[in-house]
């Protein structure tokens, strides 16, 4: 059986509907569902209890130490991650994984679809030693056998891609991961607040583990090249608004024949 293990933060609306997809598609593929809420003050609870999901409280927030804590809570071998706004889509979602799981006693992991890249590296057959990126595993929308997460756990002093560090270390110890035809859609409008948390982080994770190197020159052309860009959108975006001013106003002294 499989747990399915679900990441939230004051996100009770989305976790509705995550949990009610769940529940009303797929629960004879899942032996329990655990939230695992960083200090919600909204209804993240209440809604927990009204799908019966296991409700756990994490009060320091981390990455790599929420997924090793997710792992803990888990009573079954094969791990399912969602972050509360995302949710399946396949009907066969948890068959999928479970078929690939059982195929292969050496897979540590696997990967599902959600995006165009996700698709593309699937059909093209891009493997995640080729692309570990693109094609290993990415929390939301993975899953992992916790057999191997206890002998390895994820680390928890990388900033961010703890999914992405796991995978690269993973395979070097001579795992397998892959993608599975298994769609979840995710879903996220994030503020510019949230943007900015999320752009420092990237970086750092990016240095950490891809060793992208942040120099001078190609930061300063990447705030020019911005400042561009929405000096360009706000032009675009006048022009626009003036032309269907002046076409209302054609409109409104020459108007089709109506049927």
């Amino acid at each position: 059986m499989i747990s399915v293990i679900i990441r939230n933060k004051n996100q009770d609306q989305a976790l509705t509907f995550l949990l009610k997809n769940l529940t009303e598609r797929y629960l004879e593929d899942l032996g329990e569902i655990i939230v695992i809420d960083n200090l919600s003050t909204d209804k993240s609870e209440e809604v927990a209890t009204q799908y019966g999901a296991k409700f756990v409280t994490i009060e320091k927030f981390s990455y790599g130490g929420s997924a090793n804590f997710a792992a803990k809570q888990a009573n079954f071998p094969i791990v399912v991650m969602f972050s509360a706004h995302s949710y399946p889509v396949s009907h066969d979602f948890f068959k999928l994984i479970k078929n690939k799981f059982n195929e292969n006693s050496n897979l540590a992991g696997v990967r599902c679809l959600h995006n165009p890249n996700d698709y593309i590296n699937y059909i093209n057959k891009v493997s995640a030693n080729e692309d570990p990126n693109k094609s290993g595993l990415i929390f939301s929308g993975s899953a992992f056998r916790k057999s191997v997460w206890e002998k390895h756990s994820f680390r928890e002093d990388v900033a961010t891609f703890e999914d992405k560090e796991w995978t690269v270390r993973i395979l070097k110890l001579g795992y397998e991961i892959d993608l599975v035809p298994s769609i979840f859609c995710y879903q996220i409008t994030r503020t510019k607040k949230q943007l900015f948390f999320r752009f420092k982080n990237d970086m750092v994770g990016n240095y950490q583990l891809w060793h992208d190197e942040v120099r001078f020159l190609s930061v300063t052309k990447g705030f020019v090249m911005s400042i561009l860009r929405l000096l360009k959108g706000l032009f675009v975006d006048l022009w626009y608004t003036v032309l269907r001013y002046f076409y209302a106003l054609k409109f409104m002294f020459n108007r089709p024949k109506k049927f």
